[in-house]
């Protein structure tokens, strides 16, 4: 989350999914409002992950020029949206009932 703030994302919500479904524990999404802001997001959460919780991801999904980046860490997913792309897709929506634990406006 520090990571997420430091590298100045925004909207930030962090969803304990655990009760809704089995692929993961935790959705973290996050807005960002340049191309440039997604991508330092991006590799920013890889290396922080990687070098203080030895979590390498297990995958990343979506481009920073499509305005939305998904990273696998396993029992954490990460969602990087531009602002365009977050309201289009609208996930949080589709995950209402999961348990808010952090939300940073």
């Amino acid at each position: 989350m520090d990571t997420v703030i430091d590298k100045k994302g925004e909207d930030i919500l962090l969803l304990d999914i655990r009760e809704q479904t089995v692929f993961c524990d935790y959705f973290l999404f996050c807005s960002a409002e340049n191309e440039r802001q997604l991508k330092a997001l991006a590799e920013g959460l890889i290396e922080k992950a990687k070098k203080e919780a030895g979590w390498l991801s297990r995958g990343m999904e979506g481009a920073v020029e499509s305005g939305w980046v998904l990273l696998d860490f396993g029992d954490l997913i990460v969602h990087i949206f531009s602002p365009e792309q977050r309201a289009y897709y609208n996930l949080e929506d589709l995950w209402h009932e999961a348990r808010v634990v952090v939300r940073v406006a």
